[in-house]
C-alpha cells in the first residue's frame, strides 16, 4: 500500500520499440517478472522497490529514470509544488490505477506525483 508523501517507485524510460526487450533483459538478468498495464507500460516489485518501465509514445514520456512519489491530495501536492518555486511539466492527467502530475524542481530533477483516482473504484 502506497503511503502519503514518499517515494513509491521508480520508473526507467524505454521507448515504445525497446519496451519488451528492456523487460526481457531485467527478467534474465535479475529473475525479475513484470506486470504490463497496457503496451507501453510494465512494472516490477521483485527488484526491492517498486520498478516501472514506461514505454509510452506520448509527450509524458521522461528522458531519464523518475522518482514516482505517492500522495493523498494531488491537487494540494501540486499547489506545494508551484508555491514552493517547482514548475509544472506535465499537468494531472489520467493512467490505469490513477492520476499524476510530473514537476521539475529549482535545481532541474524531474519527479512525479500520484494519487488514486477518486473516479475509479
Amino acid at each position: 500500500m502506497p503511503e502519503n508523501n514518499r517515494v513509491d517507485l521508480v520508473e526507467l524510460p524505454a521507448d515504445p520499440a525497446t519496451l519488451s526487450a528492456a523487460r526481457g533483459f531485467y527478467e534474465a538478468v535479475f529473475g525479475w517478472s513484470f506486470t504490463s498495464y497496457g503496451e507501453g507500460y510494465a512494472d516490477t516489485t521483485d527488484s526491492g522497490v517498486a520498478l516501472g518501465l514506461n514505454g509510452s509514445a506520448d509527450d509524458t514520456q521522461q528522458r531519464a529514470p523518475l522518482a514516482v512519489l505517492f500522495v493523498d491530495h494531488l491537487e494540494a501536492a501540486r499547489d506545494r509544488v508551484t508555491s514552493s518555486g517547482g514548475t509544472i511539466r506535465h499537468d494531472i492527467y489520467r493512467f490505469p490505477g490513477g492520476r499524476r502530475f510530473h514537476f521539475v524542481d529549482p535545481a532541474g530533477n524531474e519527479l512525479a506525483v500520484w494519487s488514486h483516482d477518486p473516479n475509479q473504484p
